[in-house]
């Protein structure tokens, strides 16, 4: 008979349903198994719907069974308390299951234990840790803000061999081929927001949303979030009159641009004032400020696509976590745009290393994944 690794397995695979449309929560599968028959499964899709563990009991029902000495396979603990949905411990427990395995625990301190002890509680056996590592590469960007209230932040760029990304007139227009442009709509479609600059609305006036029809049935675009800290934004911007919500984070100077705060709020756009603080030369929003936002609009995974000055002030500020390339087979020369402006690097001591996790082909082009290294890994 096969063990709980299996069954934990089958799990995961169905958490990977819900990859493109949990947003804000996590990505969680259940499996129901007695006497080593699956009989009922079930993975969240929405939020605001029932959760893993409700769906594969719904599912069950379907099927005219019960659960009753059945075990239940998670992917995530079961929640303890009133949200959207009741607490799937007490749907667990209502259904007579005998014994729950869970991969990895909560990391949301709303339940963070709580819902182990309350199965625990009502004389259910529970053995937490099975297959955690698979458990966790489903909700990185979840678990990082439940643990530190900072989104996991992904910068995506593209290049040429030679690691320039406009010709010096700004031209770019297209770096990268058709199959790396259709695989950053995945990165996209996987996000909770996509983030840029005012730098690059002006320059390109971009849509910033998933307009590949391999997500045509999501039913959800990633929110825009652009750094505008003097509010240039154009009134007639494109992704001011696209489905999805943007999100303008400006200078609380600009207070008293009271007027296009009005329009551009007529048009759909929420705005947040933030102050603006030195970073090496140039005065931006504060970065502190900047993270509480996209905690507070409960995002977990956010894509920065953005132009060099941006891109480098906030990898030099240490937010980045994950650096995605895109790497084309030509060259643009010397007096192309590099890839990243950061001054004030002049020791070899002052790099900003990484670890590449991934090299792979994406039509003609290459895909480079790295891991930005904290400081203390970088000291080691």
């Amino acid at each position: 008979m096969p063990g709980d690794e299996f069954y934990m397995a089958q799990a995961i695979k169905l958490a990977r349903k819900g990859w493109f449309t949990t947003h804000p929560n996590p990505r969680v599968g259940c499996v129901l198994v007695r006497d080593g028959e699956i009989i009922a499964q079930g993975w969240h899709q929405y939020a605001g719907q029932g959760h893993a563990e409700v769906q594969a009991l719904a599912d069950l029902q379907h099927n005219n069974a019960t659960a009753e000495g059945a075990t239940a396979y998670v992917t995530l603990e079961p929640c303890s308390h009133f949200g959207r949905t009741p607490p799937c411990s007490n749907a667990l427990i209502e259904a007579g299951v005998k014994r729950v395995v869970v991969a990895m625990s909560d990391p949301n301190p709303l339940v963070s234990g709580n819902g182990i002890k309350r199965l625990k509680e009502h004389g259910i056996e529970v053995r937490v840790g099975v297959l955690d590592a698979d458990a966790r590469a489903l909700n990185p960007g979840f678990i990082q803000r439940m643990e530190t209230q900072k989104p996991r932040i992904r910068c995506k760029m593209a290049m040429s061999l030679d690691g320039r990304t406009a010709m010096s007139s700004g031209e770019s227009q297209w770096i990268t081929s058709p199959d790396a442009r259709e695989d950053v709509q995945t990165l996209r479609a996987e996000s909770s927001a996509v983030l840029t600059g005012i730098g690059t609305i002006l320059a390109d006036d971009p849509s910033m949303n998933v307009r590949s029809p391999r997500f045509a049935d999501n039913n959800r675009q990633p929110d825009r979030v652009i750094l505008d800290t003097q509010l240039r934004i154009p009134l007639d911007a494109k992704l001011l009159s696209l489905d999805g919500q943007t999100v303008i984070c400006t200078a609380t100077e600009s207070k008293q641009q009271s007027r296009k705060i009005q329009a551009l709020e007529a048009k759909g756009a929420e705005i947040y004032f933030l102050n603006t603080q030195q970073l090496g030369s140039q005065t931006v929003l504060s970065v502190n400020e900047l993270m509480t936002v996209l905690d507070q609009r409960q995002y977990n995974e956010v894509l920065l696509e953005a132009g060099a000055t941006l891109g480098g002030a906030l990898l030099n500020a240490g937010v980045v976590d994950e650096l995605i390339i895109y790497m084309a087979p030509h060259l643009m020369g010397s007096d192309a745009r590099g890839l990243f402006n950061i001054p004030g690097l002049d020791r070899m001591s002052q790099r900003i290393q990484l670890d590449i996790r991934d090299i792979r082909a994406v039509g003609r082009d290459f895909r480079m994944t790295a891991r930005v290294l904290s400081v203390t890994e970088q000291q080691e």
